[in-house]
């Protein structure tokens, strides 16, 4: 496959997760980087500290001394850099194609699935560099023990969070795919959940290998027996069929723990910093993806107790009032029943209050009353305005809508679509021991530690 060159790359929307995840591995590779982003972000601050210069707003001139553009798939082909390259006949690579260029030199590890890729990709990259191992990791979220979302390491294995949203995951040829879960999304992109499936089967068939594979879900159960029959399937889950079975699941003291069984042979006890049954389940998938490695399942077991989570997953923000605030990138409707299932164990006695913010119209259009299923596990909701940038609006697909839907009490489901109203909703609403988490995938990120602060004035005032 050709090679991106050493000199002159533009990375059009380097402030992007995983964007600025490939620019800081392009750098670890010793290619010289440059980009640009809309606004400012504490991404493009980590990235100027690395020698990359940073361009904050589009223009021609960002772009004139470059040899290649690689362009996220957020940028129209109406963004002028991408006008200019085109002009003066500078090479326009799309996200999965530079990604391709960079890793299929590897052993490649693609992590895939409709949820759950982050942490998973996040979880083997601690368990792999607590045996010693050096992977290099481009990953959709930074991790809470390094700050980094990308990194070029000195081993020969490369983990990459393999995304199905843009088909980006079929440029791939992995050693090794795991699959987390197969379900309906991204239908701005993909026409059915039939034609989701056949991609994920594509993929499948593409790791030389073997997969593993959650076979607790109904997509990944399915998938089974779908791929050739050549191909070396792992099944990890709860269920009694799973090659890798995790059984007794317990929380104490916090922690979430499991018995681990390989095949009918306990391998050991598991145990999590992070919390949720879907985290088990992550932590099974690398087990068996490691076992699939060659290595020491107990070593990993135990690295896996050192991994404290990623960036908006389960993320604590803070405290005010003996209320404690959570942040979660929660934005399709299983992604939410998950979270709010662990919250409710976390919070105890306490109440669970949720501030959502819906992300895309058809997303909400095609799933209203899972989502309003899913945020009946709270105890109080505030919802905001569905966050949709540069999508047509779809009527009944906005946030109140899907207020509306929500079967709480009268008072305890708002629609609220300021910011500053809903800080001073959930002030109203916390007491001592709840605790609150802000979910979606939008701009919410800013609003935890808002929440945080206003928290804190109750117990100063």
């Amino acid at each position: 496959m050709k090679q991106l060159p050493k000199q002159g790359i533009h990375i059009v929307g380097i402030g992007g997760a995983g964007m600025s995840a490939m620019a800081r591995v392009l750098i670890g590779q010793g290619h010289q980087v440059s980009g640009s982003d809309a606004k400012e972000s504490k991404r493009l601050l980590a990235l100027q500290q690395l020698g990359i210069e940073v361009a904050v707003g589009h223009s021609a001139a960002n772009v004139e001394k470059a040899e290649v553009i690689i362009a996220s798939t957020a940028i129209p082909s109406s963004n002028i850099e991408l006008i200019t390259a085109s002009e003066l006949g500078i090479e326009i690579l799309s996200r999965a194609t530079a990604l391709a260029m960079m890793v299929n030199s590897f052993a490649i590890v693609a992590v895939a699935g409709t949820h759950g890729k982050t942490t998973t990709t996040s979880m083997l990259t601690v368990a792999l560099q607590s045996v010693g191992k050096d992977p290099s990791f481009i990953i959709g979220s930074e991790l809470n023990e390094t700050g980094s979302n990308g990194h070029s390491g000195d081993s020969e294995w490369f983990l990459v969070e393999a995304d199905e949203s843009d088909g980006s995951f079929l440029s791939l040829t992995p050693q090794i795919g795991i699959i987390t879960n197969i379900e309906a999304d991204h239908l701005d992109r993909w026409d059915s959940l039939d034609e989701i499936e056949a991609a994920f089967v594509k993929f499948a068939n593409s790791c030389k290998q073997g997969v593993v594979g959650c076979i607790d879900d109904a997509g990944v159960a399915r998938l089974k027996s779908k791929v050739h029959p050549d191909l070396k399937f792992v099944s990890y889950g709860f269920s009694n069929t799973a090659d890798l079975q995790l059984t007794a699941v317990e929380v104490i003291a916090g922690s979430w723990q499991a018995e681990v069984n390989w095949q009918g042979a306990n391998l050991g006890k598991l145990i999590l910093q992070v919390p949720g049954e879907h985290n088990l389940l992550n932590a099974a998938a690398v087990i068996a993806t490691t076992l699939l490695m060659g290595l020491d399942p107990a070593q990993i077991i135990s690295g896996l107790k050192l991994f404290t989570g990623t960036r908006r997953r389960f993320e604590y923000r803070g405290s005010g009032n003996q209320v404690a605030v959570y942040d979660d990138y929660a934005h399709h409707p299983t992604e939410v029943t998950a979270t709010l299932n662990a919250a409710r164990l976390v919070a105890s006695d306490g109440k669970v209050i949720v501030a959502f913010q819906p992300f895309r119209y058809y997303r909400v259009n095609s799933f209203l009353s899972d989502f309003a299923a899913a945020l009946c596990l709270a105890d109080k909701v505030v919802v905001m305005e569905t966050y949709a940038p540069g999508e047509v609006a779809i009527a009944g697909a906005g946030g109140a809508a899907v207020a509306a839907a929500v079967d709480l009490p009268v008072g305890d489901i708002i629609f609220e679509p300021s910011f500053l109203k809903v800080i001073e909703i959930i002030s109203n609403w916390a007491a001592p021991g709840d605790i609150v988490l802000t979910l979606g995938a939008g701009d919410m990120a800013m609003l935890a530690p808002e929440i945080v602060a206003g928290l804190q004035r109750l117990t100063n005032g």
